[in-house]
């Protein structure tokens, strides 16, 4: 087994905590399903914001999925300015079986802008 990074954002319509909530789960559920992982094989999440979400900790939605015994970590984003606003990322640190060239990094809603060359 090898340790690997998997990236992966999303985007949302307003600073709200349910929509917060609900695409921090869509990502997250993304990316387990996506690199056939169980919450055993996540050594840590970090999550990070933009400075204009505020309304919720992401983090939150992960926990709500199970994520009991993962250590996780929400942090907010620098302002640039032009950036794209309303941004949900995410880094798990995994166990796998995987090549590095196999992990699937996942950009979902207006965050396939921010990485079009691995987008889905």
């Amino acid at each position: 087994m090898a340790v690997r990074a998997v990236r992966g954002a999303t985007q949302v319509e307003a600073d709200d905590r349910e929509q917060i909530l609900e695409a921090t789960t869509e990502l997250v559920s993304e990316v387990m399903s996506r690199n056939g992982l169980s919450t055993d094989d996540v050594i840590s999440v970090v999550f990070t914001t933009t400075p204009d979400l505020t309304a919720e900790f992401p983090a939150l939605a992960a926990r709500k999925l199970g994520f009991h015994d993962v250590p996780l970590l929400c942090a907010s984003e620098i302002a640039v300015p032009g950036a794209l606003p309303r941004v949900i990322r995410l880094m798990a640190h995994i166990e796998t079986g995987r090549p590095r060239a196999d992990v699937q990094h996942v950009y979902l809603r207006g965050a396939t802008a921010l990485r079009l060359d691995i987008a889905q």
